[in-house]
């Protein structure tokens, strides 16, 4: 009987364990919250919806969410009929691979695919526009600094995206769209004048286009989207590339861009950008100097670095007039979108995630981004 005791009691104390820890684990990663609200909010999220989330090394959270509403599936209807496109393909569920234009989220792309030639100091973040683009000194502008393209604070009046759409369809080169943002007016002092909108990021590819010489569309394939393996990202393959809010993209491509800037630039053991180019994208550059002219409905009171909002918005000082302000690196960093796409990054707790969607209601999305992360969150501690 002892014998027997002594062989079982390290078995039973072993299972007791196993079980201890998988029930802590299990606590750990309960996501019933966080499925709670996108399935509470679906309908103004357009009625469906794709989140991941990623953390150590693994997706920890995957989920689709589809419920149409009857006055969603006759909309998509109409848009099947307007755009001559199958109905079943337009209201088809969403799942990781569905491909969507991204809006806004484009221009962390954008900014990314710049880094590189940093990194190969091709361009500096102090380099006036000018020195690539010779129009934008002709009517006045070649004094913008790349870093405050990259910063929306070029000064520049800047229409919205409609605005720009429309200027844009009988461009038929990236220098005409130069040529456009060239002659527009100002209305601020550069690196003093925050206005959100795709002026800024425009001009940075052309800068892209200028030192690369290739069109944007083959840099980013060859710089961002084939090294990070998202197979069906572009920006239209078509025209001229709208850098600031022409992408499309997938969740599951998404991803493998927000995992390589949660890596500090590394992707599958592939250096895509430089840490410490991924750590200035990341910082504020808006001191209290700053008037802030525009930001959209999403970012609320949010910092902006480059190519992307900083969440947790850390004082930004310049330590001299007219030098780019410096702070520490945002904990949390994002790029909305205008079709409400929601990619973000924690550094602190060290997860990103993305909520993919495709709705044009915006109003509240500042409070709901707040409350879906700070869910999130709450798990990944």
């Amino acid at each position: 009987m002892s014998l027997n005791s002594l062989n079982i009691r390290p078995k039973v104390s072993a299972s007791l364990v196993f079980l201890l820890f998988f029930q802590l684990g299990f606590a750990q990663q309960d996501f019933s919250k966080v499925n709670d609200w996108v399935n509470n909010n679906l309908t103004d999220l357009g009625g469906r919806a794709v989140l991941m989330i990623y953390k150590d090394g693994k997706f920890v959270y995957t989920q689709n969410f589809n419920n149409l509403t009857k006055a969603q599936q006759n909309r998509g209807k109409i848009k099947a009929k307007v755009q001559g496109k199958d109905v079943e393909e337009v209201l088809q569920d969403y799942t990781t691979t569905t491909r969507e234009r991204v809006a806004s989220s484009s221009k962390w792309f954008t900014a990314a695919l710049l880094m590189t030639y940093i990194d190969e100091n091709k361009v500096r973040l102090t380099d006036s526009v000018g020195k690539f683009l010779p129009v934008m000194t002709k009517y006045g502008k070649g004094g913008i600094k790349v870093w405050q393209c990259l910063n929306h604070t070029t000064g520049i009046k800047s229409g919205g995206l409609r605005d720009m759409l429309n200027g844009m369809k009988n461009v038929k080169s990236m220098f005409e769209s130069i040529e456009q943002i060239a002659m527009l007016p100002m209305e601020g002092t550069p690196g003093k004048y925050f206005h959100y909108s795709n002026t800024g990021l425009q001009i940075i590819a052309g800068i892209i286009e200028k030192v690369s010489e290739k069109d944007f569309e083959t840099a980013f394939k060859e710089r961002i989207a084939d090294p990070l393996e998202m197979k069906n990202t572009d920006f239209g393959k078509s025209g001229v590339p709208l850098a600031a809010g022409g992408a499309y993209s997938t969740a599951e491509d998404y991803m493998n861009f927000l995992i390589m800037l949660l890596n500090d630039g590394e992707f599958n053991g592939k250096r895509i950008i430089s840490k410490a180019l991924v750590n200035e994208m990341q910082k504020n550059r808006l001191g209290r100097d700053v008037e802030l002219a525009y930001s959209p409905e999403e970012a609320g009171n949010w910092g902006y670095g480059f190519g992307e909002w900083i969440m947790d918005a850390p004082l930004a000082v310049s330590e001299k007039k007219d030098a780019m302000p410096v702070s520490k690196r945002g904990v949390a960093v994002s790029s909305p979108g205008l079709f409400g796409s929601f990619p973000w990054i924690d550094n602190d707790k060290k997860y990103c995630a993305f909520l993919f969607v495709n709705n044009l209601k915006n109003k509240g999305r500042h409070e709901k981004y707040k409350e879906l992360k700070g869910l999130v969150d709450n798990v990944m501690r």
